[in-house]
């Protein structure tokens, strides 16, 4: 594993002595790991519909209603 030096602000620091000390992790880098990885989880997902979204934009628009859309949309899921 790799090792780093960082440096943190007084509050980042003491929250995650913190967490430390509510026993939530075992260690800082345990911490800093986990929340490296919910970014990390949340960044695809943002690229996941960011994705969805330029594909929708470029399909063009459509002139069904809610209803219409909705139906269609219960339809697919369903099979």
């Amino acid at each position: 594993m790799a090792r780093q030096s960082i440096s943190l602000t007084k509050p980042n620091d003491e929250w995650l002595k913190d967490q430390v000390n509510k026993e939530e992790y075992s260690s800082k880098s345990e911490l800093v790991n986990d929340l490296i990885r919910q970014a990390r989880k949340q960044q695809a997902q943002i690229d996941w519909i960011k994705a969805k979204l330029e594909k929708a934009e470029k399909s063009g628009f459509t002139n069904d209603t809610k209803e219409q859309i909705l139906k269609q949309s219960k339809s697919l899921l369903n099979g």
